[in-house]
């Protein structure tokens, strides 16, 4: 949890202690924290007003599993967790539930919902086994359509992507590939149709539509369209602040540079990229 103390207190050493006691430790601190002899800044805190952290902690964890950073991740996750036991320590307080309740409650979900594993329902087929978490999932909320329950506050392009596998699990989908390659190709003709037609709703209504078929093409080809973006806004960071240097060596500024400048180092930092990826 951040802190707004100018001064830290000095790190104590972590005793190496069994998971359970380890967690029992984790809750105890966070109702040191709560209480009246706590931090007044964790005292203040609500369940809205943690959601920026929560969110910021998500994200520093996809982060560290992006970088393959172990000992990142290790402490991520505890950050992540910490907020777990922050929310559920807050819902425990205004007599909501407790942890324990939603532990058991997971816990319970997933043997009813595991039938192939924990019953006696014979399913290897990954398919089948998504269609039928998919429809229990259903039932058990009582949602009037299988796409409710995607969190409208996803990012667009995750959320594009569970709303595809959702009616995926049900049978609507493409066979193949074939079909999304030429789908793509279809709403990219019909943005350029809008583009010459200058109409704005309709340029719009059709990026939209572009943006929505290559997510679909990224699921058929096994790829998260929100981590290569991702990808793909790193490589071109990197790349840009490497134009940057670049310049800087040559004792130059960025509004100094023309394009074709720019462009020629931008390519040499390409090839090179290329260059590290090919075989020895």
């Amino acid at each position: 949890m951040a802190s707004t103390a100018p001064d830290s207190a000095p790190a104590l050493p972590v005793p190496q202690l069994p998971l359970g006691e380890a967690f029992v430790l984790l809750q105890t601190t966070v109702e040191r924290l709560r209480s009246d002899q706590g931090c007044p800044w964790d005292r203040q805190q609500t369940p809205a007003s943690l959601i920026p952290y929560l969110l910021e902690e998500v994200y520093e964890v996809i982060e560290s599993i992006e970088a393959n950073d172990s000992q990142g991740l290790k402490e991520e996750l505890g950050d992540l967790l910490l907020h777990i036991v922050f929310q559920s320590r807050i819902a425990e307080e205004q007599r909501q539930f407790t942890l324990a309740e939603s532990i058991q409650a997971v816990v319970a979900k997933l043997i009813r919902r595991h039938p192939h594993v924990f019953g006696d329902v014979l399913l290897q087929d990954t398919t089948a086994i998504r269609q039928r978490w998919e429809t229990a999932k259903q039932r058990e909320k009582g949602r009037a359509s299988l796409l409710d329950g995607v969190p409208r506050t996803l990012p667009a392009l995750t959320r594009a992507r569970r709303m595809q596998e959702k009616a995926a699990s049900v049978g609507f989908d493409w066979p193949d590939i074939a079909p999304v390659w030429a789908k793509v190709e279809e709403e990219l003709g019909e943005l350029r149709d809008a583009q010459a037609a200058a109409d704005p709703e309709a340029i719009a209504e059709e990026f939209g539509d572009v943006l929505f078929s290559l997510v679909n093409l990224g699921r058929f080809l096994h790829l998260s369209a929100e981590d290569t973006l991702r990808q793909a806004i790193a490589k071109f960071e990197t790349r840009f602040r490497g134009i940057e240097q670049e310049l800087a060596r040559r004792g130059r500024r960025l509004e100094e540079a023309s394009l074709e400048e720019m462009d020629a180092i931008w390519n040499h930092l390409r090839q090179q990229d290329h260059a590290k990826r090919l075989p020895l």
